[in-house]
């Protein structure tokens, strides 16, 4: 009877509590806004907070297939290299002067970035490669892959018009990117938490070992999440493409260390087994405001890459620090 009473609240708390990770990253994005209100007036105006909006959505999209990795405990490096690939790719299959081709520009992105993901998840599982030196070879091959295709020179295409309009366009007010960001959202949430490969992204990240023995087949599982990721960052920069309205090389350069620091600073332990989407979801709206007002301050991309290395350093002592303590 004892032990049931006290097994109760403990229930009730683990279900209903809010994660203090993402809690700590909530109260910093209201903190962004009162500094960036006192720094920029116009920051806390509609149309400029639906921008930003519309900006973390991009960022959010793919961040959500780096945390489906982190949750296993790997980590993508492929990401830069792979957002500019599928954006390149889309572009020039929507250039096409044959009809029929241009129209599968943004199947084609989508089956390019499966692609990737399906080597570094082969690269991985199969190979059994750290994942770390695995993708980031992969994305060294994309690049030189891309530096022969387009000569070095910008590439020339044209952005599918849906692309442009789930980009660009907005509903009732609302960025057509956010609204797509909050359907990735309730997706990724139920997937991960409601499926039983949910289960087994947890589970693995917890213990490969005792999953394989288990009788779980974690090769299929990991490939699997890797090609979930490709899928994310194809969505993302075809999104991307469509805001710039054209595909260049380095488009994906700036949003590596992002998207790893929205995930880890969302509550996701970089060792894999623990984590939220939720989470990532807070952590691409910290990152966005605080790129923008870094932005704002006219400070240099070099001093932003300082910021989000600092922060991921810090998660990472912090997470250190807690587990010593248990």
């Amino acid at each position: 009877m004892t032990q049931s009473i006290k097994t109760l609240p403990r229930l009730s708390l683990s279900r209903y509590a809010i994660d203090p990770a993402i809690f700590l990253v909530a109260t910093g994005c209201i903190v962004l806004l009162v500094i960036g209100g006192i720094v920029y007036p116009s920051f806390l105006s509609p149309g400029y907070l639906l921008q930003q909006l519309q900006i973390a959505s991009f960022l959010g999209v793919i961040a959500a297939g780096a945390t489906l990795v982190i949750l296993l405990g790997y980590i993508d490096l492929s990401v830069p290299s792979a957002i500019t690939a599928v954006a390149v790719l889309t572009t020039t299959v929507g250039g096409s002067s044959n009809p029929e081709i241009a129209v599968l520009a943004i199947p084609v992105g989508l089956v390019g970035g499966a692609l990737i993901g399906l080597i570094n998840g082969i690269g991985v599982a199969i190979f059994r490669l750290p994942s770390m030196v695995w993708t980031l070879a992969i994305n060294s091959m994309l690049m030189g892959a891309l530096v022969f295709f387009t000569g070095g020179f910008k590439p020339r295409g044209v952005t599918p018009p849906l692309s442009i309009t789930l980009a660009l366009d907005r509903t009732l007010g609302i960025p057509n990117a956010f609204l797509f960001w909050i359907a990735v959202i309730l997706g990724v949430s139920l997937l991960l938490r409601r499926t039983i490969y949910g289960r087994y992204v947890f589970a693995t990240g917890n213990s490969e070992k005792a999953v394989f023995l288990s009788g779980i087949r974690v090769r299929l599982v990991t490939v699997l999440t890797f090609v979930a990721a490709g899928v994310f960052t194809a969505i993302g920069a075809i999104l991307l493409a469509g805001y710039a309205n054209q595909a260049y090389q380095g488009m994906g350069d700036t949003y590596l260390m992002p998207v790893i620091t929205a995930v880890v600073i969302g509550g996701t332990s970089i060792l894999g087994g623990c984590g939220s989407y939720a989470g990532t979801v807070v952590g691409a709206l910290f990152i966005t405001l605080l790129s923008s007002i870094l932005s704002v301050l006219q400070m240099p991309e070099a001093f932003r890459q300082i910021v989000f290395g600092a922060i991921i350093l810090t998660m990472l002592l912090m997470r250190r620090f807690d587990r010593s303590n248990r």
